[in-house]
């Protein structure tokens, strides 16, 4: 790899990104091709016709689309955009060693962009990022203030014909809003203006790791939004210079709920926000259910004020704010009232929050859990176990599929049948389908009015195809 260029040099190069339309690399890509970049990128998906649609977008928006076979990379000044988890042996990675191409992974890139911004925000926390990051950009760009977010997911409020995948928004440069990763590590890459700090709990490191990782963020940050509620949140605020706290249940946190003001609906919710700063009151509708979610709402509120916005302009915004893809994303319900929901639950804290939602409103759940990789199923096994027996009642379903596979040389050799046999030693109702296809027919032929059903898992776009199809066939 040839020494970093300083970021005008930088920026004036191409670049390619190999697997451009994941969910972290297609908001980049689209970023720095809103900024006068040539991008082009290839895709294992795209060779292998998935998703037909997302990748006929990318073209009308005129990316270069390559086979995954190095074809693309033709030229030294390329810098190659791919994932820590892309192997040497890759096509694409081994024909930019051999010309000497600069590669940078999704997260170095990203931290450039947010580091040499006027101010960057960033949103911290095992779960709930997206969903803080979409309402945080939303308020923000109501107000005028042209902020560049960069997401994970696809932000339903900017969704248009020309950009059906909206999961970045090209403002100015004085405001980059993105979510930053705690799970390969790379949160510490970044130096933000406001850090929020949403939670901290098991994921994909020990909580001993996690606990430096959030501290030091928490002390780079020049302001640290924290979440009061969230015990290892809060006990990590010594670190942090200039704080602002949200939370509902916490009464001392300074962007907080009126006691007794929520009023939850299958669907959406309000409540009565009080700034303890000046005790001023102001009534928010959010369109989305969840007490995860008012949270999250608290979290970009206060956000929003440590970015100068006053609390009564950021929940007037929140008002209008539609929500993500796949986040508690409501396909569709059936004349004989079967609901089917699209959710990127995957890790046992996103699943909780998903499964206590759906028990706060009556009728069963059948849930289809699809494991984002052999590596994470061994890491939080358990506590996913755990999570699906507690959450859900006798009657209810969890059904386990085999986990996503990529490719590549990960131990395979302990899969979901480990799961499942530990959510009926936890006292669940669950079942082992090995095949999606399978897993749609046994969900149509156990269907019963009434009942809400939901399709878990991540790092697979092809999970909200198999949604769609199930509520056709239920429909």
């Amino acid at each position: 790899m040839t020494d970093m260029p300083s970021p005008d040099e930088l920026f004036a190069r191409p670049f390619f990104f190999c697997g451009i339309g994941g969910s972290g690399m297609q908001p980049l890509a689209q970023i720095l091709k809103g900024r006068g970049c040539t991008v082009e990128g290839s895709d294992r998906s795209f060779d292998q016709g998935h998703t037909p649609e997302k990748f006929a977008a990318l073209e009308r928006q005129g990316f270069g689309l390559h086979p995954q076979d190095g074809s693309g990379i033709v030229s030294k000044d390329q810098i190659l955009v791919a994932s820590a988890a892309v192997e040497d042996t890759v096509p694409d990675a081994k024909r930019a060693k051999e010309l000497g191409c600069l590669r940078l992974t999704r997260a170095e890139l990203n931290s450039i962009l947010f580091n040499t911004s006027g101010a960057g925000l960033a949103i911290a926390g095992t779960s709930g990022k997206s969903t803080v990051t979409g309402m945080l950009g939303w308020i923000l760009h109501a107000v005028g203030r042209e902020p560049t977010i960069m997401n994970g997911a696809v932000m339903k409020n900017f969704v248009s014909p020309e950009r059906p995948f909206a999961s970045a928004v090209v403002g100015g440069q004085s405001l980059y809003v993105s979510e930053v990763d705690e799970s390969d590590g790379s949160i510490a890459l970044y130096r933000p203006a406001v850090g929020v700090l949403l939670n901290v709990s098991l994921d994909h490191k020990s909580m001993e790791e996690l606990r430096a990782l959030f501290g030091d963020y928490l002390a780079r940050s020049r302001i640290s939004v924290i979440n009061a509620d969230d015990e290892e949140a809060l006990a990590l605020l010594p670190h942090a210079k200039e704080v602002i706290t949200f939370g509902i249940e916490q009464e001392k946190a300074q962007i907080g709920i009126v006691s007794g003001t929520i009023a939850e609906g299958p669907l959406r919710q309000a409540a009565m926000v009080v700034d303890r700063h000046d005790g001023s009151k102001h009534a928010l509708r959010l369109n989305m259910p969840g007490r995860h979610n008012l949270s999250n709402a608290l979290a970009a509120i206060a956000a929003a004020v440590a970015a100068g916005i006053p609390v009564a302009n950021a929940v007037e915004a929140l008002a209008g704010f539609e929500g993500l893809a796949r986040r508690f994303d409501i396909v569709g319900t059936t004349v004989s009232a079967i609901t089917v929901i699209d959710d990127f639950g995957h890790n046992p804290e996103k699943c909780a929050a998903t499964l206590r939602t759906l028990k706060s409103h009556p009728g069963r759940v059948i849930a289809f859990f699809q494991p984002h990789g052999y590596g994470p199923l061994r890491q939080m096994g358990d506590e996913l176990a755990e999570t699906f027996a507690r959450e859900l009642d006798r009657g209810d379903l969890t059904i386990f599929s085999d986990p996503v596979y990529f490719g590549g040389t990960v131990d395979r050799s302990e899969g979901s049948e480990r799961i499942v046999r530990l959510i009926e030693e936890h006292g669940g109702d669950t079942e082992y389908v090995p095949k999606r296809k399978a897993v749609a027919d046994r969900i149509v032929s156990l269907a019963k009015p009434g009942d809400r059903i939901v399709i878990m898992g991540a790092r697979d776009d092809t999970l909200s195809e198999f949604a769609r199809d199930l509520f056709a066939r239920l429909a």
